[in-house]
């Protein structure tokens, strides 16, 4: 059978063959569509059973022009760039990648944390991180992993996530949080890992940035549609000390440069998942999941019913 991997931004050279030899061990065929069309992913894809993607939209048109799909596995942690509810109408599985991402997300998090309470080492004093406190806003993969390195600079790290039990946060060494609220004005720093949902979109908004403490930043490497851009805007004129920073640039970004460029920091493009390792980690994952699929129906991260 066919597998495609149709990526628009590539897995790193090493990751592809990696990944081809996966594909072919398993007795497929690799199909590889790199910085194409959603337009050639739906040429290549008439005759494969299997698609590994990473950001790339996955919807209606694809899944009528692939007959023979059986599986989708998204490289990464984050899933909404696909259609589930299609996916389930025409009988395909859809898997994400969950943790393989999780540690080079989690230090860009840090990292965009340090250059912000750094004055972006303009040569002015800024702030450290030792006795701070971070609120972890969804206690998953990544969220474990920035409590990790929260932990290593010294700082009071507590979590709220009603999916995770608190023993195993206390076991980590972080303290459970079971209100929203008490979250945000609690912790001076809070890092925002929770997935786009309906539930989720627009969720963090003024009322909840506006709770956080004197100097308080908001860091958000999940999605911007969690955060309500104009409620953002908003919050960030109410408290001239409040900072937002993010690997996922907003719509309003231009303007929020423009009025408060000290107090807001965004990476170009989203780069959590860009570095070699996670690149990696993340396409062989993906591979041994659809071979593993198309064997005898393995689908231990299934996303859709």
């Amino acid at each position: 059978m066919k597998i495609l991997v149709a990526t628009q931004k590539p897995f790193a050279p090493i990751a592809v063959q990696g990944i081809k030899e996966v594909i072919e061990q398993g007795g497929h065929e690799l199909v590889l569509v790199e910085k194409g069309t959603k337009e050639d992913m739906i040429k290549a894809i008439a005759d494969c059973a299997g698609l590994i993607v990473r950001s790339d939209i996955v919807d209606k048109e694809v899944f009528d022009a692939a007959p023979q799909l059986k599986v989708v596995v998204r490289a990464g942690a984050g899933y909404d760039n696909i259609d589930l509810a299609e996916a389930t109408a025409h009988g395909v599985c859809v898997m994400n990648t969950p943790g393989q991402n999780a540690n080079a997300v989690a230090e860009l998090v840090m990292g965009m944390l340090v250059t912000l309470i750094r004055n972006r080492y303009n040569g002015t004093s800024g702030t450290e991180l030792l006795g701070k406190t971070l609120g972890i806003h969804a206690y998953g993969a990544v969220g474990r992993n920035v409590a990790r390195i929260a932990k290593g600079f010294g700082m009071k790290v507590s979590a709220l996530d009603p999916w995770v039990k608190d023993e195993v946060m206390e076991a980590d060494g972080i303290t459970p949080v079971h209100n929203l609220e008490d979250l945000y004005k609690n912790n001076q720093y809070v890092s925002l890992h929770i997935p786009a949902t309906e539930q989720t979109k627009k969720s963090v908004n003024k009322a909840l940035i506006e709770l956080l403490p004197k100097n308080g930043v908001l860091i958000n490497a999940a999605r911007k549609e969690v955060i309500d851009e104009e409620s953002l805007a908003e919050a960030l004129e109410a408290r001239q000390d409040v900072r937002y920073v993010a690997d996922v640039k907003p719509d309003n970004a231009a303007m929020l440069e423009e009025k408060y460029p000290e107090r807001v920091f965004f990476t170009p493009k989203k780069m959590g998942a860009q570095t070699s390792e996670a690149n990696i980690n993340a396409g062989l994952a993906a591979a041994n999941q659809v071979v593993a699929h198309l064997k005898d129906g393995w689908n231990r991260f299934q996303v859709n019913k």
